[in-house]
């Protein structure tokens, strides 16, 4: 049954208000949140706040590298250290070393790009950092309603956003009600602000809706995967900061890996690759695999114990792909707009600010009367920022690669070593991109196979004991989340022409091609999905379509 005929049943929705809905529990959701209660706290006023979140609680879903540049939690909440946020490791020292399969070259710190330098930052767990926002934000009076997944965009008759509706519980496989049926809830605002992350759901259904992206240049994204480890003592260096580019991507293909130390022992390690990469038989999780592999990594994990597994897709494409982020009724903050600084690898700091800035424009517009109109004053405070003029700095950093990794090296080197020492903040020239990531892929026939290595369950692992670390669950009599425009297409088309892409680039084993030669069919296992988004982004033939499940399921990431 759809919408209409479950609310012709057992409609009408239940209906709460607010001054202001939030669709997300990450960073940024939270900052706005925050920034919302303490503009009304200065002015003696009250404002009511809500924010919805899919996971089973704030920060089930988080997954960060991470390195976090405390500039903006610093404006948000000048006090974080006395409170107790749980930024416990600065950065100590950084290396950056370009990796041949069995080699590494170091680049001396004097030449390094100064988006590759963390003085004054921490090694962080995100998601212990987002359960600490939470609580920070029901102090100051917020409601957070966490395994609540906001499943459909409310519109007023003028047809600006007026709010959001949970998705509809106790729905069988069959699409049909089940004993446990219960109808989603409605929660209208004056404004709606989005911050569900990279390829956020309701995101792409408003940009298509109102245009947003006209004029820009095709969104670009990667995936990142993500390991904890916990290390001997001997091995670990608290705050010592490892990136590394090179082998085993080739040079054509987009990407670069990290290992961070926290304290006690742990060690955060992960792998990116650009969803815009051409072999379809490239398995960005198979390389994360190998190149743990590498004697400069494998000496690191050696005698260590894999804690967690996770992956998310990253919004790259920078400032020249960002979206306009305002539309009657709402607005976009975060990695939901994609605002992530893809050359320093880091978007929590951009997350809370841009939600201090949505905050600050929808507090004033209410206080002015205002409702469901452009909350324009969020741009042009954003346009006035030192998060734009940073973004500005890196607005070529995702073109340059491109034109391989020799180039993009060097002119990394330029616009962001070179120039800032003779005072030029912005490069002066601009790297358009042209099509989206999905167009990239070739035909496998074109392409030569890749042969990955078997896992030794040792220091590489298989895909389906990663998704079980991952504390990964869904109800499974329910509808599948991953849908299909048209069923025929994995094998009519993908199959014989990509071969099969999407049982490789799903770091989840989600997509399986089942069935003797000639008689192949698509298996979807729904239940593993990690709530990534890469199958949303990569299906070469956009056939998949990313839908919300059930409130509270999909990963539960601990330490991530």
């Amino acid at each position: 049954m759809n919408t209409e005929e479950l609310l012709a049943q057992y409609g009408p929705r239940e209906a709460m208000e607010y001054d202001v809905v939030i669709v997300g529990a990450g960073p940024a959701g939270l900052a706005t949140a925050i920034r919302l209660k303490q503009r009304a706290a200065e002015a003696g006023s009250e404002i009511s706040v809500v924010v919805l979140e899919k996971g089973s609680e704030p920060g089930a879903h988080i997954l960060s590298g991470a390195i976090m540049d405390p500039k903006a939690l610093t404006e948000l909440l000048p006090d974080w250290k006395e409170n107790g946020a749980p930024l416990n490791q600065p950065v100590t020292s950084d290396d950056f070393l370009f990796l041949s399969e069995t080699g590494a070259k170091s680049t001396p710190h004097a030449l390094l790009p100064d988006c590759f330098k963390n003085d004054g930052n921490y090694v962080i767990s995100l998601g212990n950092v987002v359960r600490w926002l939470a609580t920070q934000a029901e102090a100051l009076g917020v409601e957070i309603f966490p395994g609540f997944a906001a499943a459909e965009v409310l519109y007023a008759d003028d047809g600006s956003v007026r709010g959001v509706a949970t998705g509809n519980l106790g729905i069988g496989k069959d699409g049909e009600p089940t004993d446990s049926f219960q109808l989603g809830m409605e929660l209208v605002g004056k404004y709606t602000i989005f911050a569900e992350g990279s390829r956020g759901h309701l995101g792409r259904t408003l940009i298509a809706k109102y245009k947003l992206d006209a004029g820009k240049d095709p969104q670009s994204y990667g995936i990142g995967l993500k390991e904890l480890w916990e290390v001997t003592p001997e091995q670990a260096r608290p705050g010592h900061v490892l990136h590394t580019a090179g082998w085993p991507l080739e040079s054509d293909t987009y990407g670069g890996a990290f290992l961070y130390h926290l304290d006690n022992n742990l060690v955060e390690l992960g792998f990116v690759v650009g969803l815009d990469y051409a072999n379809p038989w490239l398995s960005p999780f198979e390389e994360f695999q190998r190149w743990k592999l590498h004697p400069s990594i494998r000496q690191t994990l050696e005698s260590g114990k894999r804690l967690g597994y996770g992956a998310r897709a990253i919004t790259a494409g920078g400032i020249l792909s960002l979206p306009k982020t305002v539309f009657p009724g709402g607005a976009f903050v975060g990695c939901e707009a994609g605002y992530l600084n893809a050359s320093r690898i880091k978007g929590s700091h951009a997350a809370i600010k841009t939600g201090m800035l949505a905050a600050d424009a929808a507090f004033d517009a209410i206080t002015a009367g205002h409702q469901h109109d452009e909350l324009v004053a969020y741009p042009a405070a954003f346009e006035s920022s030192w998060l734009h003029t940073e973004l500005q700095q890196a607005k070529n950093f995702k073109q340059w690669f491109k034109k391989g990794r020799s180039v993009a090296t060097l002119m990394t080197g330029i616009e962001q070593w070179l120039l800032p020492r003779l005072g030029i903040k912005v490069p002066p020239w601009t790297i358009h991109r042209k099509q989206a990531d999905h167009l990239y892929l070739k035909p496998a026939s074109e392409c030569a196979q890749i042969v990955y290595p078997k896992p030794d369950g040792k220091l590489t692992f298989d895909r389906l004991s990663s998704v079980f670390v991952s504390n990964t669950n869904h109800s499974e009599d329910q509808p599948a989340h991953l849908t299909l425009k048209d069923p025929t297409v994995p094998v009519r088309i993908n199959l014989p022409k990509y071969a099969g892409p999407e049982s490789r680039y799903c770091p989840a084993a989600v997509y399986e091609f089942v069935g003797e030669p000639g008689a192949e069919r698509l298996q979807i296992n729904a239940q593993n999905c990690v709530h990534c988004k890469t199958c949303d982004i990569k299906d070469p033939t956009q056939n998949i379509v990313w839908v919300t499940p059930e409130g509270g399921g999909g990963p539960n990431y601990s330490g991530m």
